[in-house]
């Protein structure tokens, strides 16, 4: 086949005493599928050359793919899990390659891909999309989501800690499994003054909430999106708008928790009603309220309530982006200098 996109693979690699050099073949029982497979120009798998460094060739239902023997294996791990997304009828773009890339230095690769053995595979469907893991520990947030009462999921932006649980939370409205949705996040500014905003206190808190407001469109289409809110079935409110109520039969989310203040974090908490289920979401090193992490209430309540029966911590790093590649590289910058 004759490959039209350019490789950045240096041929030394591949001599015998630089590296212990494998090869292997997979084959595939859909041809119907390859095209989408190998991308345009075969672009998909150069990718994965490029990224693993290794050759990849394509021979009708196979793929032969040749290199070191530890990035061999990665390759093939990740080719197996582009095909079982393309199986399942899910997309396959650059972002969701390079996730799969990412996964396959994980020793569980295909229980990620698939579920353990005999389990179905972990997904969360809504009406406009199906949402899987793209990384090791959103398969840990996932299975968390789908049993703990209370869950903290920590870590910088990218790692879909907001998406997934909005996803998982339409996923319940949308079933009957939870009565309400209910997205909150503190009215603090990061870092910069906005001065005052003109309207009513829907417009003059919608700035600070267009984050969960793009999650749910994206999970749910605009028209239902609407009509739920119109009729309290969505409620996106700061958090000061959760005092004094109880919280039943609802799927509630704080986001940016780490700008709650201990007394706001404790007041939220103890919203919970029956039928309920709360994610609170925060990154711990981007603190925006005065004191930073000594006066933050997600810091506080973690330390407080880790390990607690229902409670469950979800912890991200910069390897768990899944945005582009430069954001892990990025957030891995940032955190690897001294505050």
């Amino acid at each position: 086949m004759a490959r039209k996109a350019a490789r950045a693979v240096d041929p030394a690699q591949f001599r015998p005493e630089a590296h212990r050099r494998a090869r292997v073949e997979i084959e595939f029982d859909e041809p119907v599928l390859l095209g989408a497979l190998f991308g345009q120009f075969d672009a998909n798998l150069v990718q994965v050359e490029n990224r693993l460094g290794v050759y990849i060739a394509a021979r009708g239902n196979k793929i032969q793919i040749e290199g070191p023997d530890d990035s061999v294996a990665r390759a093939r791990d990740t080719l197996k899990g582009m095909y079982h997304r393309l199986e399942m009828g899910q997309d396959l773009d650059a972002g969701a390659i390079e996730s799969l890339i990412a996964m396959s230095s994980e020793p569980t690769l295909e229980g990620i891909i698939s579920g353990d053995a005999g389990a179905p595979p972990i997904m969360i469907r809504t009406r406009r999309k199906t949402i899987v893991p793209r990384s090791a520990t959103q398969i840990e947030y996932m299975q968390a989501l789908a049993r703990s009462d209370v869950i903290f999921a920590l870590g910088p932006a990218g790692t879909g800690k907001t998406y997934v649980a909005v996803a998982q939370a339409v996923s319940q409205l949308m079933t009957g499994s939870v009565q309400r949705l209910i997205l909150s996040r503190p009215a603090v500014e990061a870092g910069e003054k906005l001065g005052f905003l003109p309207g009513d206190m829907k417009d003059k808190v919608d700035p600070y909430l267009r984050p969960l407001y793009d999650a749910l469109y994206d999970c749910m289409p605009p028209e239902q999106v609407e009509r739920r809110l119109a009729n309290g079935e969505i409620e996106i409110a700061p958090i000061a708008f959760m005092r004094g109520r109880t919280l039943a039969d609802a799927f509630v989310i704080l986001d940016e928790a780490q700008n709650t203040t201990r007394e706001q974090m404790k007041m939220f908490l103890t919203r919970f009603g029956q039928n309920s289920r709360m994610v609170i979401c925060g990154d711990p090193r981007q603190i925006d309220i005065p004191g930073g992490e000594r006066m933050s209430g997600l810091a506080d309540a973690v330390g407080r309530l880790e390990g607690v029966e229902g409670i469950a911590v979800t912890r991200f790093t910069a390897a768990d982006v899944v945005r582009h590649p430069i954001v892990g590289r990025i957030v891995e910058a940032y955190e690897g200098k001294a505050e």
